[in-house]
């Protein structure tokens, strides 16, 4: 059995629904294209690099469950989405396909007995929605020509731009005017490079009338001058019969470095990285609103969109969630964690475990607890009958020195 039999595993209703032609219908008639710059966005080094940037960000994500719900299929998750990823290469590419195609279907695996086993990241380019029965399904085509469809209900949907359709992103059309710009500037680089490497020349000869003879004479002197077979080249003969002989100078029209950083700009701006986060130079406060405008918001979706697809209705409203957090996001440098670990471990808000996990040490027995300093005191131990209680300096001193 392949990959994709497990994902969409076929029962009598899914047949059915691969057959159902009319499309579900939705609150307009646009449909997305996607399409990539070239038919390869994802080719070009600095959109790749700029995708890449923030997927290596969000694969520190940690996922983690909430409520007593699923547990056989928490119990498998806990530890992999699926039998072929890792949650880290899981999250990496639901980022990837999500920023390169503006839309990410996650769809549920399937055993033998259809029942949902984990979860696995497709890409959109060859699904469709359609209805049977008033049931709206994922239809998947394969490049074998072979169908396979899911029930929407099942799947997370992400989506960057949407506005005009009612489940697809509006796909990355924006960006391809800059993709256009990169490649003319690679093409004039190339030109460039390979006018240096040659000759043009121009001059008049006298003494002939007919265009043959021209022509003869030009492959003459070219072959005697400037083909590769001839030996000892570095010097140009020319006859009596040439005369005004000059090189052609073209100079190929190159983006200036301004104009280079521009269109840079303009990609960074569309997928909300720079070059520090590219280069991981990014200072802490640098990371920190790189991690509130582009992670966050990445795990916001994802964790909102797997709870809905993993629980029901009547399981989410008794707190069963899917989360996607930030625990394993280690951007800060030494000073800060040691600072939030004096800040935040010594008032319960970390346990030991956690303080552990900012420098990457690994967890020790019994670490799992949280500490209050004993100086400390439960405000609602001081609310009395009459009222709030009062404690004195002097009242105080005596307690400490007890």
């Amino acid at each position: 059995m392949s990959l994709f039999d497990f994902i969409f595993k076929k029962d009598k209703e899914s047949e059915k629904a691969l057959h159902v032609q009319t499309v579900f219908t939705e609150l307009n008639g646009y449909r997305p294209v996607f399409r990539s710059w070239g038919g390869k966005l994802y080719e070009s080094e600095l959109v790749r690099a700029a995708i890449d940037a923030k997927a290596r960000h969000c694969m520190k994500l940690q996922a983690t469950f909430s409520g007593a719900a699923r547990q056989t299929l928490v119990n498998k998750m806990k530890h992999a989405p699926n039998e072929w990823q890792t949650w880290s290469q899981f999250f990496y590419r639901a980022s990837a396909i999500l920023d390169a195609k503006t839309t990410c279907f996650i769809v549920p695996v399937f055993d033998e007995d259809l029942t949902v086993t984990g979860y696995y990241t497709v890409v959109p380019d060859r699904c469709d929605i359609k209805e049977h029965k008033g049931v709206p399904w994922l239809i998947y085509h394969f490049r074998d020509g072979k169908d396979a469809a899911v029930e929407l209900r099942l799947c997370a949907i992400l989506t960057r731009f949407q506005m005009e359709n009612d489940f697809f992103g509006e796909g990355n059309g924006p960006l391809h005017d800059t993709m256009d710009l990169i490649a003319y500037d690679r093409q004039g680089i190339k030109n460039a490079i390979e006018q240096t490497a040659s000759y043009t020349l121009m001059g008049q000869v006298d003494n002939f009338t007919d265009s043959d003879d021209l022509k003869k004479e030009r492959e003459r002197f070219t072959r005697k001058n400037l083909q590769n077979e001839q030996k000892n080249q570095g010097i140009l003969l020319f006859p009596n019969t040439y005369k005004n002989i000059k090189e052609l100078k073209i100079d190929p029209y190159t983006i200036d470095p301004e104009e280079a950083k521009d269109i840079r700009d303009n990609v960074f701006r569309y997928f909300g990285v720079n070059d520090k986060v590219l280069m991981n130079s990014a200072t802490n406060d640098e990371l920190d609103a790189f991690f509130n405008g582009a992670v966050e918001p990445f795990a916001i979706q994802i964790s909102e969109g797997l709870t809905k697809a993993m629980y029901s209705l009547k399981e989410r409203t008794n707190g069963n969630k899917f989360t996607a957090n930030a625990n394993r996001l280690q951007y800060m440098n030494a000073s800060s964690k040691v600072q939030m670990a004096q800040q935040l471990l010594d008032r319960g808000v970390m346990s030991i475990n956690e303080a552990r996990a900012l420098f990457n040490y690994p967890d020790v027995k019994g670490g799992d607890v949280r500490s209050i300093r004993g100086e400390y005191k439960n405000a609602n131990d001081l609310v009395t009958t009459e009222g709030v209680e009062v404690i004195t300096v002097e009242e105080e001193e005596n307690a400490g020195e007890e």
